[in-house]
């Protein structure tokens, strides 16, 4: 094997080759947490929402059971069980999701509509949504059926 067969032993070109790898993967973690911290604010709003309405969901069951019960032997007591929570892991994870699915969207109130790619139903040929609007008529797209 002579010195020129091989681009990919050179020791420099290898490096450039990694620094560059180690750049992208430094940005995309950069972004990844600026997103993090910008919607860290209203996650947590969020949490607090849902923390507030089981309190207070919880508490006026407790009061209501109360408040109509008579003094009782056989009464159990009063129990609130845990699958009726809205403050749960599973909620908290749903919540961050749709959090991430509102900031990444492309449509926005009072902004240009997105043109996207559509596939025509006869001719089977990719065509944009906004082509079809014409002059300043508005354009009505229909998603489901009117039954």
């Amino acid at each position: 094997m002579e010195r020129g067969d091989r681009h990919d032993c050179v020791p420099g070109r290898r490096i450039t080759e990694m620094q560059k790898f180690a750049g992208v993967q430094t940005v995309k973690a950069l972004k990844n947490a600026v997103v993090c911290l910008m919607l860290f604010p209203r996650f947590l709003l969020a949490s607090v929402l849902l923390w507030l309405l089981d309190f207070l969901c919880i508490r006026r069951k407790v009061l209501l059971k109360m408040g109509e019960q008579e003094i009782s032997p056989d009464d159990p007591p009063v129990f609130v069980s845990d699958s009726n929570k809205m403050f749960t892991l599973e909620s908290l994870r749903a919540v961050w999701y749709g959090q991430k699915l509102d900031f990444f969207k492309t449509a926005h109130l009072g902004f240009t509509a997105p043109n996207s790619e559509v596939v025509q139903l006869v001719e089977q040929k990719k065509v944009r949504i906004l082509d079809y609007a014409r002059g300043r008529r508005p354009l009505i797209l229909n998603f489901g059926s009117c039954s």
